[in-house]
C-alpha cells in the first residue's frame, strides 16, 4: 500500500512556498502528496523535480464548473470541459502525476433538479472518453470519482461511477472510492469497494466530518476489511479539508477548523492508516 496526503488542506494551488509542508509530510512517513490542479500556469515540471528530490510520488485532484460541465445540453460548454481537463492531464505529466481523480465528470455543486438523464449521460461517457484517450497518450490514469447528492447529482455512488467508467471502456480509465461520501451513500461499504473490481485505481481516506481519519463515525472496520479483502494495493490518500480555498470551502460546506493543525491531522491520519492495514496484514 502506498500513503499519500492531499494538499488541498493547505491550499488550492502548490507552489515552492508548499515545499517545506512536503518536506514535513515525507519526514511524517508519507509516500506522495496528491496535488491541487486548479491553476494551469504553474511550473508543473520544476515542482515535480522538487519533489522527486524528496521522494515524494504525485496523484492530482481537479474539478470541472457549471461553465465547463462535461455534461451541459450546450456542445460548447462540453467541449470546453473536454479540453480543459485534457490541459490539466499534460500539467500532470509534466509534475510526474501517476493518477489525476477527482469529479470531473459534471460540474460541482450545479445541480439540474432531477437526476442525470440519458442525453447526460451519453455526453458525459462521450466526454470522459475523449480525455481517455488523451490521458493514454500522456501515461496519467484516470480516477472518476463519485459525489454525494449533496455535492452532485451525475454519479453519486460507486456503482454509478463503476458503470460509468466501464462504459467509457478505455484502459486509462478508472474509478476512485471514497470513505466520506460511501458513509452517506452506500448500504455497503463491501460492495462499494469491490464495485470498481479491476476498474478500482485509487481510494480517498476521509472522516465523516473531513478532520482527522479515525476521530469520526466513518465505518473503519468494514472500509478497512473490504480494502483488505479486494486485494486493492495501491494509494490510500487522506482528503481533509480546512478553508484555505473559498470554492472548496462553499461546496463541501466546511465553515469552520476542526482539528488542531495541519500536521497533526495528517502525521494521526498516517499513523491510523498504517495501523489499521498493518493489523489486517500481520
Amino acid at each position: 500500500m502506498k500513503y499519500g496526503m492531499n494538499l488541498l488542506l493547505w491550499s488550492g494551488e502548490v507552489t515552492s512556498e508548499m515545499l517545506p509542508t512536503c518536506e514535513q509530510l515525507k519526514t511524517a512517513g508519507y509516500d506522495g502528496v496528491e496535488l491541487p490542479m486548479f491553476n494551469l500556469d504553474l511550473d508543473y515540471k520544476s515542482l515535480g523535480e522538487s519533489l522527486d528530490s524528496m521522494g515524494l510520488a504525485r496523484t492530482a485532484v481537479t474539478i470541472r464548473g457549471e461553465e465547463d460541465n462535461p455534461i451541459s445540453p450546450d456542445a460548447s460548454v462540453r467541449a470546453k470541459g473536454v479540453e480543459l481537463t485534457k490541459q490539466t492531464l499534460d500539467c500532470c505529466a509534466a509534475a510526474g502525476v501517476e493518477t489525476l481523480v477527482g469529479p470531473y465528470h459534471s460540474a460541482l455543486g450545479y445541480f439540474s433538479g432531477a437526476g442525470p438523464t440519458e442525453d447526460e449521460w451519453k455526453w458525459g461517457v462521450d466526454s470522459m472518453r475523449q480525455v481517455a484517450e488523451h490521458a493514454g497518450q500522456v501515461g496519467v490514469r484516470l480516477g472518476v470519482e463519485a459525489l454525494n447528492r449533496f455535492e452532485c447529482y451525475f454519479l453519486n455512488t460507486h456503482g454509478d461511477s463503476a458503470r460509468f467508467v466501464r462504459e467509457v471502456d478505455h484502459p486509462a480509465c478508472g474509478m476512485m472510492y471514497d470513505t466520506f461520501h460511501s458513509n452517506i451513500e452506500e448500504k455497503s461499504v463491501t460492495d462499494a469497494v469491490n464495485a470498481g473490481g479491476d476498474k478500482l485505481f485509487h481510494i480517498h481516506i476521509s472522516e465523516n466530518d473531513r478532520s482527522t481519519p479515525g476521530e469520526g463515525a466513518v465505518r473503519w472496520d468494514e472500509n478497512f476489511d473490504a480494502i483488505v479483502n479486494s486485494g486493492y494495493d495501491g494509494w490510500l490518500v487522506i482528503e481533509a479539508f480546512g478553508l484555505a480555498l473559498p470554492e472548496i470551502a462553499a461546496a463541501t460546506k466546511i465553515w469552520r477548523r476542526m482539528y488542531k493543525d495541519e500536521i497533526t491531522l495528517a502525521t494521526e491520519g498516517l499513523n491510523f492508516m498504517k495501523r489499521e492495514i498493518e493489523k489486517r496484514q500481520a
